[in-house]
């Protein structure tokens, strides 16, 4: 993902561009005497961070990765759902 930064002058002119590139992947850094303050990014990266965020503080969903890293996971075709 590539990566802009805009003084908070400069992103307050520029505010609709910056909305574009955000909605197109860019995540743009907002910065203020030097330092990044804040980013604009798109929905979906936002809603991907969350649902990152949610999987690493479920301990069942954790588990099932330690599993699968273990070697523990079993995989079956769909089709064997059908039969149960």
């Amino acid at each position: 993902m590539a990566r802009s930064t805009y003084s908070v002058t400069r992103a307050q002119s520029q505010l609709p561009q910056l909305l574009r590139q955000a909605e197109s992947g860019v995540l743009v850094g907002i910065a203020r005497r030097d330092e990044t303050v804040a980013y604009l990014l798109s929905r979906g990266y936002l809603e991907a961070i969350v649902e990152t965020m949610e999987i690493l503080a479920n301990p069942e969903a954790q588990k099932a990765l330690a599993d699968h890293r273990a070697g523990r996971t079993r995989f079956v075709p769909l089709s064997a759902l059908d039969a149960e």
